[in-house]
């Protein structure tokens, strides 16, 4: 822009300071405007020659408070951006119907209410793009608004919360409007007729809403489509090949998370342009058509839990020399890995995990050195001691889960495994490998999660373990481990405190979406997101409870049931403040349940049952939310929640209350922790569905 030589009108100048009224946070912006005479000097300011503003440019300021209507004033303005701040209330009318906007970008504030129709008087506006995304406005989207806007080009809605159907008036009368993002909407009803009159439109992208029925014909004749995406809808219907090859300058196709069915169609090869295609979770079945290597630009390729089957040697994968992520799990593909995937160089995820695949893996694979991310678990792999050989020439392999293969099979003691340098995240679980817990692990020292349980390991957990400093989710559940608990496990550094911070070159954020469990709802999509956890139930362990263990104040999961541990609940685990889960079920430990475990206010599963307990329940904090099974089968334990009730002496040893006063107290601790008693239930078989 030029500079003005021009001091800016009065008029202008006043409806600048009425703007500055309306907020009630400017983040100083008033020390600059005020103290200035001429506003073309002012902070976020731009003037043409001639003294008008033509551009008022305020991101990121911290700005709150309202948009006054006077902004609309300023006859010659062409820009105004106020996104990333913390503006409210709703957009003014003045700025859609004003006469010189073309730009107008209020995204990322809180602002709210409907978008209002234009008058039907009003005259066309020259706005070219509206960017009003992530804010919190509401009702139905306007439509005729759109008339009145003929240089139109772009908008951009998403993330608020609009309801009612999407419009098709962007595409009467407006040659030149080439983006719509109407996603994470409430937006409900079929995608409207009128699509394909958009000849101009590049952008279409109206995923996470509620919208339902088929794709229709008419949207396949918008034939400069570039990008379409539709995902987490209620979509239904087959894919018609004879459509889609319409959209021949489609880059970016998702239709992933809904419920489309039928085959891709083999014209999916002529789409010459295509990079990244998703229709993970949807019902397709049939087997991969061919054409699917003729896709030479495809960079990712997510077709995860359908029902697609055969073998994948039907593509021939060599020709995808761009591929870089293939997500093909939770199918029922079978045979082996194809050899042609081995010259995707530049591949660096691939998941072809919970299918029905079988052999053995070769050598080939050591040619994929950028991989990054490789998921072959739950299928019917064999020889382990073959395939960590060949995967350890992986040097850049951050996650390596290879769990539900093996079977019967003996963990590799093998010292010559060397390598995986890199690793954040290793599993092999569910394989019911025997052997011991091999020492070539120790050489992990990237190594952040660590899942062998399900297995048949045998001898004590090795001292060696506190020294991988990053170590912070540890399951050796379900094996046959002996001996005590090591001190080594109290000196883990990541456990012991949630002040350092994960490596910092740590796996980056997974291509495809991954889901723990429903009754979780929880996503996590990098190592660094998963809990502290430590988890030795179902072994052969002895001994006591380490005093040390209140050490590991920033575990949220403690589970040591099913083994053999006596002696009494140490005191010092009421150290562990951000406890969520504490499982010491099915053990031979004695003596009663410290009170202090009271204070652990995150505890949402808590579990001493078959034990031999004795003494009070401990009443107050989250402990009146468990229910009477936590600890069962302790007939020395009393409580009002269960058969033995306490006598005077043992529920209030230091002062004598009557036997109604006990159970008000009771009562209260129950209202209480129902109310506040919300946690988070960290259960091993739904972490586990990460690890597919």
């Amino acid at each position: 822009m030029a500079n003005s030589t021009i001091a800016c009108l009065e008029q202008e100048k006043s409806s600048l300071l009425q703007f500055l009224a309306g907020l009630s946070h400017d983040n100083g912006i008033s020390m600059s405007w005020q103290n200035g005479i001429d506003c073309c000097a002012w902070e976020g300011i731009t003037c043409s020659e001639d003294g008008a503003i033509i551009e008022v440019y305020l991101v990121s300021k911290g700005l709150e408070g309202q948009i006054s209507p006077s902004l609309g004033e300023l006859r010659s303005l062409l820009y105004l951006n106020l996104s990333y701040n913390l503006l409210s209330g709703g957009l003014p009318e003045e700025l859609m119907s004003s006469g010189s906007i073309i730009v107008l970008d209020v995204s990322f504030n809180r602002l709210d209410g409907d978008l209002q129709e234009l008058n039907s008087s009003v005259s066309d506006r020259p706005l070219q793009v509206l960017n009003i995304s992530s804010n919190r406005f509401t009702g139905e989207f306007p439509s005729t608004t759109w008339e009145k806007m003929r240089s139109l080009v772009a908008i951009n809605a998403s993330n608020n919360s609009f309801t009612g159907q999407i419009s098709s008036s962007f595409c009467t009368g407006l040659p030149s409007f080439a983006i719509l993002d109407v996603s994470y909407n409430q937006f409900s009803g079929n995608i409207p007729p009128g699509i394909g009159k958009c000849t101009a439109l590049k952008v279409l992208k109206a995923g996470h809403n509620n919208i339902r029925g088929a794709l229709p014909d008419d949207l396949f004749h918008a034939t400069s489509l570039e990008c379409l995406s539709f995902p987490n809808n209620d979509l239904q219907g087959t894919i018609d090949g004879a459509l889609m090859i319409k959209l021949s300058n489609l880059s970016f196709l998702d239709l992933a998370w809904n419920r489309f069915s039928g085959t891709i169609p083999d014209s999916i090869g002529k789409l010459k342009r295509l990079q990244e295609f998703h229709m993970n979770n949807n019902n397709i079945s049939g087997e991969l058509p061919s054409s699917l290597g003729d896709c030479t630009n495809v960079v990712t390729i997510n077709l995860e839990n359908n029902k697609l089957a055969g073998e994948l040697s039907k593509v021939n994968f060599s020709n995808l020399h761009n591929l870089q992520a293939l997500g093909l799990s939770s199918n029922y593909f079978t045979g082996t890995i194809p050899d042609s995937i081995y010259s995707c160089s530049n591949l660096t995820w691939l998941r072809l995990s919970r299918n029905k695949l079988q052999g053995q893996l070769t050598e080939k694979l050591e040619n994929l050195k950028s991989l990054t991310f490789v998921s072959l678990s739950y299928n019917n792999f064999t020889n382990i001691t073959g395939s960590l050989h060949i995967l350890k020439s992986l040097r850049n392999l951050t996650t390596l889960l290879i769990g539900s293969n093996f079977i019967h099979e003996a963990m590799p003691e093998d010292e010559t495994i060397d390598g995986f340098e890199n690793l954040h995240v290793l599993a092999i679980n569910n394989c019911a490998l025997t052997g011991k817990i091999p020492s070539w692990l120790s050489k992990l020292k990237m190594l952040e999660l660590l899942l062998l349980h399900n297995n048949q390991l045998s001898g004590p957990i090795p001292t060696w373990i506190n020294s991988l400093n990053f170590l912070k989710y540890i399951d050796l559940s379900n094996n046959s481990l002996i001996g005590e608990i090591p001190t080594a496990l109290m000196e883990m550094p990541m456990l012991k405190s949630d002040k350092i911070e994960d490596h910092p070159d740590g796996p980056r954020v997974s291509p495809f979406t991954i889901y723990v469990g429903v009754s979780l709802c929880f996503q996590y999509r990098a190592a660094s997101a998963f809990p502290k956890m430590l988890n030795l139930g179902n072994n052969k362990l002895s001994g006591l409870i380490p005093v040390e263990i209140g050490q590991l104040k920033a575990l949220l999961s403690l589970n040591l049931s099913f083994n053999n541990l006596h002696g009494e609940i140490p005191q010092s685990i009421s150290d562990i403040k951000n406890l969520m889960g504490l499982d010491l079920s099915s053990n031979h430990l004695t003596g009663a349940i410290p009170s202090a475990l009271v204070n652990l206010h995150f505890l949402s599963e808590f579990n001493v049952s078959y034990n031999d307990l004795q003494g009070p329940v401990p009443i107050g904090g989250q402990f009146s939310t468990f229910p009477s099974s936590s600890f069962a089968g302790n007939p020395k334990l009393c409580s009002p929640m269960l058969v033995q009730h306490c006598n005077l002496a043992e529920a209030a040893p230091t002062s004598l209350i009557s036997t109604k006063q006990y159970i008000d107290k009771v009562v209260f601790a129950i209202g209480f922790g129902v109310f506040f008693g919300v946690g988070v239930l960290y259960d091993q078989t739904i972490i586990s569905r990460y690890f597919g």
